[in-house]
């Protein structure tokens, strides 16, 4: 099994940079970025949403989830419930519910699940005790707001036009995604869904892709299917999507799968950005009615970082997500999830301290028969976050046999960057950008291939990535196959869809020779070139690997044979991530092509060393 993350919106790092100006993006106190939050909710905080007029509903709520609005109004007080009973018919239970305190908020027949809601303190002990009832769990440790009884809209930002165009990114660039694109882009037949803060449907980059029939706000366990009632009250959601599937529309960012449909089901509740477990069933629900081929989840199930099977309440929200999770397979959906941005091994539990986070957090003994979810429940594909060059994000949990697979979400000053609300662009970091990463990729998976069943992703995905080893940190156990920082590696979009690297167009010439990069040095490593006619081209390519830890101590050079050094990257003495491998493209059209060229390494600081494993040159 594929794993998750930790701290609500999975983000840990959260900076955005908004049409060229970098902001500061504050996070909820439990965001998605370390120190925003070890979970991926939301990374970043915004205005509260303010209520727009009503429109005429769209679109009928889920035919297995048979929505029931309680006909009392909100009083304070009013907790929030799941009660499990046989899947098929509810009836007898519903009835019970009302005949002990309490009233039928929604109920989904298909898997046996009510949510209710009621005043009493003893309401839920009360409940378990009525023939038929399974389990009952309060779903959270605060009353439920009276929005949920007349829920407002959220705001419908004005937008920005760009001026910024295209570019490949690291992170695409990563996991090959710029490459898969010349197999398939995906197919609009493919649908999206991203179960979180909400999204942005008028942005400049998703609005070409957003479908707005399969779209609806989750918020408190009820599907509203409103026009907008699926817009972000925060800007994760947002930021996610266009990770997915941005349109390649010639401006701002490319998602993994520029091709595919996007349908946004908002699962945070306004003012909190909180994702109650009767929220997330409500979103899988609707998942598998309404035929999406593959769900995001940068998010855990509040209040609960961990809910254990050994408490009453928590083994409910266990089970009322579990069969949710399972409805929604069963229908073709695969989850994907955010591993969780608190550094956390998931595989060796001890301690949770983040919980209740509704209330007043306390820190209890936990072990590992606590499940962090959606990201733990079976067959879903648990995420972990890398840097860019590949390494262990600082801040993402990880866990031998919990971990899937590892894709790109930054760290340190490196971000990744996507849309935000408003038609505008930022960087985020935290697991909860590297779900969308595999997520984008599966949507790939199932474009190329029509008839697969989320078992067939996820075994594509995981057969597909690109093996990463251990590195020298006791932490991460298992093979180089599959270990608990990467799990069955990172993600390749490329391989995924049947592609391969597109081989050099012009005269190639590389050295696989070792070069030692001592402190405070300068190293060269040469390559003579002959044969090749004329001069070096406008776009001649030199490919970069470096092993180095700490690539922030490092100055790069191309040498061309007359001497003349044109700089490759001065990288941020700030920059933590460990290795460079990339490829640059240099403009040595003034330079004639045979003789001696030179890859030069500077080391500016002390502490980390390393070496120039390779380098080539295509002309």
């Amino acid at each position: 099994m594929f794993s998750h993350i930790s701290s609500r919106l999975r983000i840990p790092l959260a900076v955005a940079a908004v049409v060229g100006t970098t902001i500061a993006i504050a996070a909820p106190a439990q965001a998605d970025v370390q120190p925003l939050d070890a979970q991926d909710r939301a990374a970043t905080t915004t205005a509260k949403a303010k209520p727009t007029a009503k429109a005429a509903p769209k679109t009928a709520a889920p035919k297995t989830a048979t929505a029931r609005t309680a006909q009392a109004a909100w009083a304070a007080g009013t907790r929030a419930y799941l009660v499990i009973t046989t899947p098929g018919d509810t009836t007898a239970v519903r009835s019970a519910v009302t005949a002990n305190g309490g009233t039928v908020f929604a109920a989904y027949d298909a898997i046996g699940v009510v949510v209710a809601h009621s005043t009493s303190a003893s309401f839920a002990a009360t409940l378990r005790g009525v023939a038929g009832v399974q389990q009952v769990g309060a779903t959270r440790t605060s009353d439920v707001p009276a929005d949920a009884y007349n829920p407002a809209l959220p705001a419908n930002p004005a937008q920005s036009t760009t001026t910024l165009t295209e570019s490949n990114r690291w992170d695409m660039t990563q996991i090959k995604a710029d490459q898969a694109w010349a197999v398939t882009t995906g197919s609009a037949a493919v649908k999206v869904g991203v179960l979180d803060t909400g999204v942005d449907d008028q942005h400049q980059d998703i609005a070409p892709n957003f479908d707005a029939a399969d779209s609806v706000s989750c918020a408190y366990g009820k599907a509203d299917a409103r026009a907008g009632a699926w817009r972000d009250v925060d800007t994760h959601g947002t930021h996610v999507a266009g990770t997915i599937a941005a349109a390649k529309n010639g401006k701002g960012v490319i998602g993994v799968a520029p091709g595919v449909k996007i349908a946004s089901v908002r699962i945070a509740e306004p003012t909190s950005t909180l994702f109650f477990a009767e929220n997330t069933v409500c979103g899988f629900m609707w998942a598998g009615d309404h035929g999406f081929k593959v769900t995001n989840n940068s998010y855990f199930t509040d209040p609960w970082q961990f809910n254990c099977p050994d408490n009453l309440d928590q083994a409910a929200i266990i089970e009322g997500v579990r069969r949710a999770q399972a409805y929604a397979e069963s229908k073709g959906s695969l989850q994907v999830a955010a591993a969780g941005n608190s550094n956390y091994d998931l595989a060796n539990k001890t301690t949770d301290s983040e919980s209740p986070n509704d209330s007043t957090p306390v820190t209890r003994t936990i072990t590992n028969a606590c499940i962090d979810i959606p990201t733990e429940l079976p067959g879903v594909v648990t995420v972990s976050a890398q840097a860019s060059g590949g390494a262990k994000a600082s801040y993402s949990n990880f866990g031998n046999g919990v971990i899937d697979i590892a894709a790109p979400g930054g760290d340190g000053s490196t971000g990744v960057y996507s849309t935000l609300p408003g038609g505008k662009y930022g960087s985020m970091s935290g697991t909860s950008m590297a779900s969308p990463h595999v997520t984008g990729v599966a949507a790939l998976i199932a474009s190329a291939n029509p008839a697969f069943t989320p078992a067939d992703i996820r075994n594509a995905l995981a057969t597909q990535a690109t093996d990463k080893a251990c590195p020298s940190d006791s932490r991460c156990t298992g093979t180089t196959t599959k270990n608990g920082f990467f799990g069955e590696g990172q993600v390749d979009a490329l391989k995924a869809v049947g592609g391969t690297t597109p081989p050099p167009t012009g005269p190639y010439f590389e050295n696989l020779t070792d070069v030692a990069i001592a402190d405070n040095a300068t190293v060269e490593s040469p390559i003579t070139v002959s044969g090749v006619t004329g001069n070096a081209p406008a776009t001649l390519k030199v490919g970069v690997d470096i092993k180095h830890t700490y690539r922030g101590d490092l100055v790069i050079s191309l040498v061309a044979p007359d001497g003349t050094v044109y700089l490759l990257e001065d990288f941020s003495n700030s920059d933590s991530t460990d290795n460079v491998a990339k490829t640059y493209t240099v403009d040595a059209s003034a330079e004639p092509a045979n003789g001696t060229w030179k890859l030069r390494v500077r080391d500016v600081a002390s502490q980390d060393t390393g070496r120039i494993d390779a380098w080539n040159l295509t002309f």
